[in-house]
């Protein structure tokens, strides 16, 4: 018999599996806590009496969640916490948690990256990809003439593969964005980081090349810097994953594959995405 009704809500949590890592340490510190499923994700409560102890503790949780001492206190503990509502179907709860981590911007750059495709490997029409590729020419009038190939490149893919990685990235990595910073702040990122990359590419390469590679080391700059300039915001990357990406980066100069990489993209995104990580961190100081 649960007795939540006497404990008082303090943080909700998207994710159980980090609910219920957190509550376990909780009660391994002697604050009782228990996890209740609601509409908008999982929902901490605990004892009005320790409510403040426990909202100090979950701040310093938000800014290392990787520390060893909580993975610990689940191992130690003697019960596990329990959600206190039945779970939904794997599928439905696949569903939930996937729109969940979306916005409007994350979504729409999704469908429209996947549109392009289709058009060009179903429907066997290039219309799309012409009118997006970069400027043969880059020029005053070539831009005036179609603004959009600036920032085109990054919504053209050339394999599964490829399409399938970008869009993944883009999907985890844009909508934290999206969710803790708002539609402007991905935007923004979106036009700036397309802009630079495309056209350091350009100047690299030539303009036969395509990919949001560019865009999605940007976001993967954006969120690791973010996550030390600014740990309050709650966005950041596990080491293992910032290093699997930057080693990817790294091979991509090895020129090992039949493929090419699009590298200067890449590394000019990265950089891009840790500058604006930081004049993002300026800004959300000042506005405190």
């Amino acid at each position: 018999m649960s007795d939540t009704p006497s404990l008082t809500p303090f943080v909700t949590i998207n994710t159980h599996n980090i609910a219920l890592l957190f509550a376990q340490y909780l009660n391994s510190q002697h604050i009782t806590c228990e996890v209740k499923q609601a509409e908008e994700g999982f929902v901490l409560y605990c004892d009005p009496n320790q409510i403040n102890q426990a909202k100090t503790l979950f701040e310093e949780f938000i800014q290392q969640p990787n520390n060893p001492k909580y993975q610990q206190s689940a191992w130690q503990s003697n019960d596990t916490t329990q959600v206190k509502r039945s779970y939904p179907s794997l599928l439905s709860e696949f569903k939930r948690q996937f729109i969940a981590g979306s916005g409007t911007v994350t979504t729409s750059v999704f469908l429209i990256i996947w549109a392009v495709f289709a058009s060009a490997f179903i429907f066997k029409t290039d219309t799309l990809y012409n009118l997006l590729m970069f400027y043969g020419v880059v020029s005053i009038d070539s831009f005036l003439a179609n603004p959009l190939k600036l920032i085109g490149p990054a919504f053209i893919h050339f394999s599964w593969l490829h399409i399938i990685f970008n869009s993944m990235w883009w999907w985890q990595l844009g909508g934290a964005i999206e969710q803790r910073l708002g539609k402007g702040a991905l935007l923004n990122l979106l036009l700036v980081s397309a802009v630079v990359s495309n056209c350091a590419q350009f100047v690299a390469s030539g303009p036969y090349f395509g990919g949001l590679s560019g865009v999605v080391y940007a976001l993967l700059g954006y969120v690791a810097a973010l996550g030390y300039f600014a740990p309050r915001v709650g966005l950041g990357l596990p080491t293992n994953i910032m290093f699997f990406m930057l080693a990817w980066l790294a091979f991509g100069y090895l020129d090992l594959l039949p493929v090419k990489f699009a590298n200067t993209a890449h590394t000019v995104g990265l950089i891009s995405g840790v500058v604006l990580a930081y004049i993002s961190s300026k800004k959300l100081r000042n506005s405190r």
